[in-house]
């Protein structure tokens, strides 16, 4: 996995705490940009398998139109009430289509162990439920940047 940060080394989550973070955590904002450069942020369901974050995302979404004209993407997954509590991880590069659109649940070779996770960590299933309405999009991302303020010396 790429790691460019600089800044806040010593608040930065190492690559084991990192990977613990992102596969405990639930929903992640997605940013994208429209053919004018306009921002849309949406929270999206997500997989991490250690190298790629896997989106579930909506064919029929504004997130969707946008990546199919332009895939750059930027994600942040972060969590924390309190200010010494806070942690999340940017990552950014290309999101690449996987598999078919809506997926129906064909057989595809690169989606059983994202399926997988995804089945488990949200409903709790050994197989992925297809609906026909939503469809993968892979991110193996090129620049990551995180911050754990629990690594703060308090006092």
């Amino acid at each position: 996995m790429a790691v460019t940060q600089r800044r806040g080394r010593r608040i930065m989550m190492t690559g084991e705490e990192l990977n613990a973070f992102l596969a405990g955590q639930r929903t992640c904002r997605v940013a994208t940009v429209d053919e004018e450069g306009r921002p849309h942020v949406s929270p999206l369901w997500f997989a991490w398998d250690g190298t790629s974050l896997w989106l579930y995302s909506i064919t029929r979404s504004r997130r969707w139109a946008q990546l199919r004209s332009d895939p750059r993407i930027a994600v942040v997954v972060d969590d924390g009430h309190e200010y010494g509590e806070l942690r999340g991880a940017e990552l950014s590069g290309t999101g690449v289509f996987v598999g078919e659109a809506p997926r129906t649940g064909e057989p595809c070779p690169d989606l059983e162990a994202p399926e997988r996770l995804f089945a488990a960590k949200y409903f709790g299933m050994d197989r992925m439920p297809h609906d026909g309405r939503h469809a993968w999009l892979r991110l193996t991302p090129d620049s990551v940047a995180s911050w754990d303020f629990r690594k703060i010396p308090q006092g």
